[in-house]
């Protein structure tokens, strides 16, 4: 998420591990079950609860810690450009542009759902509207670099 600032627990993914939670007025406190020992707590503030690491077992801290690289967050900055194309900018020292080698070390979710596609839709023989407009195909395209005579650069592309 833009603009966030930490990383996110979801309670109700803790709890299908098998973890036991308990919230009260001030904290909460996550533990585990089989042991029942408390694994962290957390000290709510307005109306979130910030776990105190410094409470819980070393051998759980890399739970909290985000594994995203810097690369891929810059990857979905510039709108999932291709790593050759973000080394390519890189190499031109434009300013802001932190001076990585970016690797593809992986697959991209979103990038690989917008490369997708499917087959068209086979063409019917007969027609199912019984009037004019009754079933409508629409397409809007634009911005085009061509002013239209009505000063537009959408169209909207009506077509029975």
């Amino acid at each position: 998420m833009d603009g966030l600032k930490h990383n996110l627990l979801v309670i109700s993914q803790l709890c299908d591990k098998g973890y036991n939670i308990a919230f009260n007025k001030g904290c909460c406190t996550i533990s585990n079950p089989i042991t029942n020992q408390i694994e962290f707590v957390g000290n709510r503030i307005s109306n979130t609860c910030m776990l105190n690491i410094d409470c819980g077992r070393s051998s759980h801290l890399t739970c909290l810690t985000s594994n995203n690289d810097i690369s891929w967050i810059w990857k979905r900055r510039v709108a999932h450009i291709h790593m050759h194309h973000l080394n390519k900018l890189i190499s031109k020292e434009l300013k802001g542009l932190p001076k990585l080698k970016f690797v593809k070390n992986g697959l991209c979710d979103a990038c690989q759902k917008g490369k997708q596609s499917r087959f068209s839709f086979e063409d019917k023989n007969m027609i199912s509207t019984s009037r004019s407009l009754e079933l409508l195909h629409l397409d809007l395209f634009g911005p085009s670099r061509t002013m239209s005579i009505g000063g537009k650069y959408y169209a909207l592309i009506v077509d029975d």
